[in-house]
Parts: structure tokens; C-alpha cells; sequence
């Protein structure tokens, strides 16, 4: 049987072209209408992306769509958005489609941490005063059929003001300014992902008045039980166990044209992994965005509820993180600048470099790769998570992994550091910036370890609040991601950790109720 993929395959939509197709003729729709909205104005497509929109309508209509969801992503990685009509689609790729700009604005628990209905919105740009609005433009290179939602298709779309310009919190759009940087410099990143998370039985569907939340109180998460006994890593018969699960999953993941290599168990009881191809950086990310969402969506239609927290109740003997492989790509040649030019190597000079920078500012990128205060629970030793600054040599106890060998050609930076739940931009992102200030300064990363959990080496913070006392005492990110968007991150997770010290936790209880 045959695969249907979820964007139609003529040439043009295999990466597209910076100039014009079809033998000179653009590849811009005539229709006045089509030439006249937010995005052509604001000249935000290239001709790749009108050659995605053109191949979308025949999509669309050969295949029945009539709802189509248009989402971005949120600084903390989850995706928003609004549900179009077939009607409606046609304007909402030109642009027409708005959302509050406060949702850039909001923690965790959906609660505003800035005064917006002042001037500036407390982050000095007066285009989010009052929660006015911020334009998504879609990128129709993203386009998906959702394989479990009858005719409904999902577009991934960019920030932008009404005056065209790029939203500065646009986490996407964010990545894609480092990613420039890289360009800029002769090089392309190529990511690889190791996505672990949780996975349990969900004992009651129905919605309670114990489930409701308001901003800043989210209700009690939902009653589930337990799928796998754990313990055993890789356990081809606890899998077996789950094979409705698994197919559902593969169908959904394939479906969406994601490129999934495999679906494993892990060592943790109701622990999976999921793993995909190495890609071009910002397709990786895209990649987990809807690889975390498609996952939760899939699970909960069959009866199961999926988390990318990483530590949830009953994760004692495994937390789940997100292993992500890096490496850099010469844009002239084609080839691993990381591969070591000769046999005594395990790195290039550039690799070693990028390695460095990595090491030297792992502590202030925490914020970007595990940002929850539930992540620095998992770092504990002997665990196979990281809990120091350190390198290894195919050591998975190290921070930074190496993979490579004699004559390979994928070698590659493995940082273990990540939690599932990270916004995948600000991961990538952060582990740019760092690793291009190794290059630039030369940083040595020093032997590696033998001995992760016994090196005589920096921790990783302990805690989210140490992470952001190191992110503050970091200039790099400020000098690169801009001041005001350090700020603004640090301004959103102050007011989680804030509501986080406020509750009365059940550990309290159980210490101080019946002993003081």
C-alpha cells in the first residue's frame, strides 16, 4: 500500500528555490486577491513558500480539508492558535488571522506576569499594550494533514506586528535570526532528537470541577494508571504490551510525514522514547513541536494520557529527558565540519571549539534546556542524566556525549542535559549561541571524563532559580538574544518559581503538620 503524504510532491516542494520557477514565471498567485493581503505587502513569503501555497489549495481540495488549525508556538513550546474554515483558509495564509499579543506574556498557568493594559505592556513595545494584537503568518511549507482529526489539516505560522514587523518573543523567529548568524559564517546546524517521555492509562474521561484551573491555579491534572512495570530498558515483550499504543503512534507520526526511526521502551515504568533523522535545525524543531503535540492528541483519543514533564509522580527510577545531537555542516562543501581531519582526532578543531562553548556556558543555557522546576529533579547521579559539566567519550553519563568514529561521517555533539518539555527553539538556539562562542574565543573543553558522576567539575544548577542567577551573570545571551528577551524570560519563569514557593506542598505536610 502505498504512502499518502500530506503535501502534494511536484518539485517545487522539495526545498523550493530562492528564484523564480516554471521557467522564469514566479510562482506568485495572479488573483488580485491572493496579491493584496498582510503577508504580500509586508513581502514576508519567498518564492518557496507561494509555491508551498499554490500546491496547499490542490491539496486542500483534492482531499476534502474543510478545517485547518493555524498555530504557533508559544514561548514555553506549546502550541496556540485558532481552527479556520475551508472559507477562511485563503485569508488566513494571507495573513488575516490575529491573536492576543498577552499570550507572550503569560506563565505556565496562562497568567499574565506583565501589566498589560499599560503603555508598553511592561516590556516597552506598544504594539502589545492593551493585549493588542499580534499577526501569525503561516508558513505553507508546514503544512499537515492530521492524520486522527477527520479533514483537518495544521499550519505552523511566524509572529508579526501589524506594521510587518518580526515579534521579538517569536520564539521561531528567534531560532531563525541565530540561524542567519550561522549562515552568515559558511555554516548550516544539523540537529538529531531523542525525545523520551511518559505514558499512562487514563481511569476517568470525564472532566470533574476538581480539573478546572483559572490563570495562576491550574485544577488537579487528570486519575491515570500505570502501562508498563519499568526496569526492564528496551524489553521487546513490554513493548509487545503496548502495540496498540506503538501503532497508533507510528501511523500518526508517519502520517504526518515526521521522520521517525524508531519507537522504544525505556528503563522507567510507562516510559517511551521516540527518535528522528538528523535535520536542518529549524525543521528539527518544528519537528518536535508537532511530535509533542501529535503524541498527546494520538494518546488521548486512545484512552492513554502522555506527558513530556520530566519527572512525574511514579518516575523515581527514570526521568525523562530530551538527547539532543548536534553538528555543524560546511554550506561550500557539504561536509561534517566536525569530523576530525586526521586519524588521532575525535573532533575537528571547529568541533573541539563548539564543544567548549557548550561546556563553558552550560549552566546559564539551562534555563533554555531544562526551563521547569520539575526538570532539575532529574539530575542526579548514576542515572543516566547529567549532574556536571563534563564531556565523554561515548559516555552517557557525560553532559556532552561524542559520537563519532574512524571515517564517520555523522560525527556529532550529543548534549544529555535537555528535558522533553523544552521549547525546542530556545534549545536549539541556546546551543548555537554557546557553541559559536566557542569558536569565536577559542575555548579549550579540556579532557574528557572517564568518570561523569566522580569528576572533580562545575554542577548544573540545581534548581531553576540557580539557573536563572547564572543566566543573569551570563552576558552572552543578552548580547545575542537581546536584553529584553533575557528579561522577558526571566520575568516568566520568577513568577512560576514565585507561585511554586507560595503552595503549600504535600513534603510540608508530611514534615511539619504533626511533628510542629
Amino acid at each position: 500500500m502505498s504512502h499518502e503524504r500530506s503535501i502534494d510532491e511536484r518539485p517545487v516542494s522539495e526545498g523550493g528555490s530562492p528564484r523564480p520557477v516554471f521557467q522564469g514565471v514566479s510562482a506568485r498567485p495572479m488573483l488580485e486577491a491572493d496579491r493584496s493581503g498582510f503577508v504580500a505587502t509586508h513581502d514576508l513569503w519567498r518564492e518557496r513558500e507561494w509555491a508551498a501555497a499554490a500546491q496547499l489549495r490542490r491539496v486542500v481540495d483534492e482531499r476534502g480539508i474543510d478545517l485547518v488549525r493555524v498555530s504557533f508556538a508559544d514561548q514555553h513550546g506549546v502550541l496556540r492558535g485558532k481552527t479556520v474554515t475551508r472559507d477562511a483558509l485563503w485569508s488566513a495564509l494571507s495573513g488575516a488571522v490575529t491573536v492576543p499579543s498577552s499570550l507572550l506574556l503569560k506563565d505556565t498557568s496562562g497568567r499574565s506576569c506583565y501589566p498589560v493594559f499599560t503603555p508598553g505592556a511592561g516590556v516597552g513595545i506598544d504594539w502589545m499594550a492593551g493585549a493588542g494584537d499580534v499577526t501569525l503568518v503561516p508558513d505553507p511549507t508546514s503544512f499537515r494533514i492530521l492524520p486522527w482529526a477527520e479533514r483537518t489539516g495544521w499550519i505552523l505560522c511566524d509572529l508579526h506586528f501589524a506594521d510587518g514587523a518580526p515579534v521579538p518573543f517569536s520564539t521561531r523567529g528567534l531560532l531563525r535570526r541565530q540561524l542567519d548568524r550561522l549562515t552568515a559564517r559558511g555554516y548550516g546546524m544539523i540537529v538529531g532528537v531523542e525525545l523520551e517521555f511518559h505514558v499512562f492509562r487514563r481511569r476517568d474521561e470525564a472532566l470533574s470541577e476538581a480539573n478546572l484551573g483559572a490563570p495562576g491555579s491550574p485544577g488537579e491534572p487528570p486519575a491515570v494508571g500505570p502501562v508498563s512495570r519499568g526496569s526492564q530498558l528496551l524489553h521487546e515483550e513490554g513493548l509487545d504490551e503496548l502495540d496498540d499504543l506503538v501503532r497508533a503512534l507510528h501511523d500518526g507520526l508517519v502520517g504526518l510525514d515526521l521522520p521517525l526511526r524508531s519507537i522504544e521502551l525505556e528503563f522507567g515504568p510507562n516510559q517511551l522514547e521516540v527518535t528522528f533523522a538528523p535535520r536542518p535545525a529549524l525543521q528539527a524543531a518544528d519537528d518536535v513541536i508537532l511530535a509533542r503535540s501529535a503524541i498527546r492528541q494520538i494518546c488521548r483519543r486512545n484512552g492513554y494520557h502522555a506527558t513530556f514533564m520530566s519527572r512525574p509522580r511514579g518516575a523515581d527510577t527514570a526521568s525523562s529527558g530530551w538527547h539532543l545531537h548536534q553538528s555543524l555542516v560546511d554550506l561550500k562543501t557539504g561536509s561534517n565540519a566536525f569530523s576530525p581531519t586526521s586519524g588521532d582526532q575525535l573532533l575537528s578543531t571547529a568541533g573541539l571549539r563548539y564543544l567548549g562553548g557548550l561546556l563553558a556556558h552550560a549552566a546559564a543555557a539551562s534555563v533554555f534546556s531544562t526551563p521547569t522546576i520539575n526538570g532539575y529533579k532529574r539530575y542526579r547521579p548514576l542515572s543516566l542524566a547529567p549532574d556536571r559539566i563534563v564531556w565523554g567519550i561515548d559516555n552517557r553519563g557525560a553532559m556532552v556525549r561524542t559520537v563519532t568514529g574512524p571515517g564517520d561521517a555523522a560525527v556529532r555533539l550529543e548534549n544529555r542535559a535537555g528535558e522533553p518539555a523544552a521549547n525546542p527553539y530556545l534549545f536549539v538556539a541556546s546551543q548555537l549561541v554557546c557553541g559559536l562562542d566557542g569558536l569565536d574565543h577559542e575555548v579549550d573543553p579540556g579532557p574528557p571524563t572517564a568518570e561523569p558522576y566522580l569528576a572533580d567539575a562545575r554542577r548544573l544548577p540545581s534548581s531553576l532559580m540557580q539557573a536563572l542567577d547564572a543566566l543573569r551573570a551570563d552576558d552572552l545571551f543578552a548580547s545575542t538574544f537581546g536584553q529584553d528577551v533575557v528579561d522577558w524570560i526571566v520575568t516568566l519563569k520568577r513568577a512560576e518559581i514565585d507561585r511554586y514557593l507560595a503552595d503549600v506542598s504535600d513534603w510540608e505536610q508530611r514534615e511539619y503538620f504533626s511533628l510542629l
